[in-house]
């Protein structure tokens, strides 16, 4: 009697979840994948094969990026790339076109950032070179004129003289404007209207009319650069009957030079004519003032040290953080920090650990990032006094991240990445999103690598896209390399399309958030070119097929995929304690001659030629395979564009139990 067939069984995977690297491959869930590289999970039977990039016109950078950004003017988007010399250059996305925003050793090589201001101009902060804005044809500095101290307060005047502020140094700024006062027939004050920009050096300041003479006054620009000096008067001193001369020296800068300024026979203020530069050390600077007929004066130097990190506009005001403090501009104005209803906030709490990371605008709030803390502003209001006030809460005393550039809004989210996973804050709630990706954290290259992202729509999905450095071996290249982590619906995947996109940023081109890359010189749009090769890589679950203690043989493995080109995929089974041999599927013809032998065919360059079907639509790729294990699952690669995987088969047989 014939022994009785072994009974066979069948398991088919439709449910598409998205990626889990949290746990082991056979503790993943059937519907989950241990890998997915350029494969969508969009829905149940639909992992769509993302499409690989498109370069930007014919541009290349000419140096390599250090700073990538996007930005928009009039009608017009563009991408700013700051370079490794110094320079800055952009690329009108509507023309497809680069030009040259700066010149060599104008910007710092690191750090930089920007936000703009209505969609007039980009707001541009360096760390340590201080503000500009570029309204797509001029580059200015933000160089506004700071303090006005009153030096002479002339004679004879019977009424009030009219301020006139120098013009700018450069072109396209704005120029300054003040009104005086008079008290007994003198000038007895100067009030700054407007702070203006384009400011290089200390502007001059004549007196015009009024029926008087005499008087004079001398200003100081606020700049925002690093390695800058002020002057604190500690002691007025005694019996000063004219402005002493003040003397600064020490300290690793120069140039830095003031003007003292007297009142009731004392030094009441030192008003900077040169902030200088390259000081590093004030308790070494030494501030002497002699003549004026007095005595005792006394003053410190105060340097800036500490290095811009954020900048943007939020409730009709720029918003500029330094070190722990956040500065923000007057109402209605992104270049007046001086008059009334400007001014700052330094962050006292001991939540925030060291300095402000990044600001963002989102969701009516202004959001400070720290290291490991996040506070939001919020109810931005003017009083009848005309001073700002709003409302400074504290909504993460726990989580916060030191990537600056890896912080961005999505939908009424605001998500971010740090050492230890991704982000969402919603509201005053912080929410970890990236469990499902806890086994690539230790190899994502925190250090050399630069973390990055923004969203994209794909596949008619807005998605989020986190960019970094990989290093731990898995997918379709075992080298380190730039990745994408994109997130939607609850599920991730990984796109690389470009292995080496050391940046990237949105713009929302044409009414589409767009993702554009570079790898240091090149200009691509992501997941743009929907007909050329791409790299693809599905890692299934190891599946128990419902009986995890019993060893399985398997038979055939089916994948069913839709087509919109003749395609070839590779596929190896897999178990847990290995892989069979990859096996090549394709929509392939053989020649057989009458010997029952295949008829090879060569071309001109003696390479062999595959002949396909030609077929689109769906497709059942099968093969016999030969794996055992408990678990069972399948390594499935490509190169072709236009795949949809539908579905994974297995045929197998169970063996014995443990």
């Amino acid at each position: 009697m014939a022994a009785a067939e072994q009974k066979k069984s069948y398991e088919v995977v439709k449910n598409f979840r998205g990626i889990n690297t949290k746990a082991n491959r056979t503790a993943i869930g059937d519907d989950e994948f241990y890998w997915l590289e350029n494969a969508m999970p969009v829905g149940y039977a639909n992992l769509k094969i993302t499409p690989t990039y498109d370069a930007v016109g014919s541009v290349t950078f000419s140096h390599t990026v250090v700073n990538y950004f996007s930005a928009n003017i009039g009608l017009d988007d563009y991408l700013i790339a700051f370079e490794d010399d110094g320079s800055c250059e952009y690329v009108n996305l509507t023309t497809n076109t680069k030009g040259t925003l700066a010149s060599a050793g104008t910007f710092s090589t690191s750090g930089m950032n920007i936000s703009q201001w209505k969609n007039d101009r980009v707001l541009i902060i360096d760390p340590a070179k201080g503000y500009f804005t570029w309204d797509a044809t001029n580059l200015v500095s933000i160089g506004s004129v700071g303090s006005i101290g009153l030096v002479s307060k002339g004679s004879g005047y019977t009424s009030a003289p009219a301020v006139i502020i120098s013009a700018p140094n450069q072109t396209g700024g704005i120029q300054a404007t003040a009104a005086a006062t008079i008290s007994a027939n003198a000038v007895s004050s100067i009030f700054l209207l407007e702070a203006g920009s384009g400011y290089t050096s200390s502007p001059t300041i004549t007196f015009n009319g009024g029926g008087g003479s005499g008087a004079n006054a001398v200003a100081s620009i606020t700049t925002f650069a690093q390695n800058t000096v002020s002057i604190f008067v500690t002691s007025g001193g005694t019996g000063y009957t004219s402005n002493p001369n003040v003397s600064i020296s020490g300290g690793g800068g120069t140039n830095a030079a003031g003007q003292a300024i007297t009142g009731g026979n004392i030094v009441t203020q030192v008003i900077m004519t040169n902030v200088g530069s390259g000081y590093t050390n004030a308790s070494n600077i030494t501030v002497t003032f002699s003549g004026g007929g007095g005595s005792n004066a006394t003053a410190k130097a105060i340097v800036n040290s500490d290095r811009n990190s954020g900048i943007q506009s939020f409730s009709g005001r720029v918003w500029i953080s330094n070190g722990r403090t956040v500065y923000y501009s007057a109402a209605g104005s992104y270049s007046d920090f001086v008059t009334v209803s400007a001014g700052t906030v330094v962050l006292t709490d001991a939540t925030l650990h060291g300095n402000i990371i990044q600001l963002l605008s989102a969701n009516n709030f202004l959001y400070i990032f720290g290291d490991d803390s996040i506070n939001v502003f919020s109810d931005v209001r003017v009083t009848s006094t005309g001073a700002t006030l709003f409302t400074n809460t504290n909504v993460s005393a726990s989580v916060g991240t030191k990537l600056a550039y890896a912080i961005f809004p999505y939908f009424r989210s605001v998500l971010f990445m740090n050492d230890y996973g991704v982000y969402a804050l919603v509201g005053s709630t912080t929410s970890k999103i990236s469990d499902s990706l806890d086994g690539i954290f230790p190899n994502i290259d925190f250090v050399t690598g630069n973390v990055n992202g923004g969203q994209v729509l794909l596949n008619n999905i807005l998605c989020a896209a986190f960019n970094f450095r990989y290093t731990g071996g898995l997918g379709i290249s075992s080298s380190a390399r730039y990745i994408q982590a994109i997130f939607f619906e609850k599920k991730w995947f990984f796109t690389s399309a470009g292995n080496s996109l050391k940046f990237v940023t949105s713009a929302p081109v044409g009414g589409k958030i767009t993702l554009y890359g570079t790898d240091g010189n090149s200009c691509v749009k992501m997941y743009a070119n929907t007909t050329a090769s791409i790299n693809s890589y599905v890692q299934t679950s190891l599946n128990p097929m419902k009986d995890p203690i019993r060893t399985k043989q398997a038979l055939k493995v089916g994948i069913e995929a839709t087509l919109t080109n003749s395609s070839f995929i590779s596929v190896s089974v897999d178990s847990e304690t290995g892989s069979s041999p990859v096996v090549d599927l394709g929509q392939t013809i053989t020649w057989i001659n009458n010997f029952s032998a295949p008829i090879p065919w060569i071309n001109n360059s003696s390479t062999a030629i595959n002949w396909t079907t030609g077929s689109t639509g769906y497709t059942l790729y099968k093969t016999d395979a030969k794996q055992y294990g408990k678990y069972l699952g399948m390594t499935v690669t490509s190169t072709n564009a236009g795949v949809v995987y539908n579905g994974f088969e297995y045929e197998h047989e169970l063996r014995v139990r443990f």
